[in-house]
């Protein structure tokens, strides 16, 4: 059975997601705030992860930041994914705290370390979305 022209999961915005997922096209990067607790929230909700407030900005961050914890995927995570081998799966800390999880881009695995500074990458597929992926940030030394 051939999966070849099996498409990769894409992301449906929501009504609470839609302004990241806006901000990723115009290649920005915002995340919501609480305007109670100033507590950064992500992925995008209704309601603040510590003070249960309804009352979230968005505020635009650089995007840029560093390797928390990664993984290196020698097999498809699934087999859409299968021309993205290995792939590189890693939770990054943003500079201003937040950790969201991505996918770095790399053609060497072996150079990705934890603490290793990493930028975005707007990544646009063909159906217009953008994904925000990470890579290596080669000016910090990595």
């Amino acid at each position: 059975m051939s999966f070849a022209g099996l498409p990769k999961p894409r992301p449906v915005p929501t009504p609470v997601s839609k302004p990241y997922w806006d901000a990723l096209d115009e290649q920005r990067v915002v995340i919501q705030r609480c305007a109670d607790c100033s507590t950064w929230v992500h992925y995008p909700r209704n309601r603040c992860t510590s003070c249960l407030s309804d009352r979230l900005g968005w505020q635009e961050v650089s995007g840029n930041g560093s390797v928390f914890t990664f993984t290196v995927t020698r097999q498809p995570t699934a087999v859409m994914f299968a021309d993205e081998v290995p792939q590189i799966i890693a939770v990054i800390e943003l500079d201003e705290g937040v950790h969201l999880t991505s996918t770095l881009v790399t053609s060497d695995p072996e150079l990705v370390r934890c603490g290793a500074p990493v930028i975005a990458v707007f990544d646009r597929g063909d159906d217009g979305a953008t994904l925000l992926r990470y890579r290596l940030d080669r000016s910090a030394g990595a």
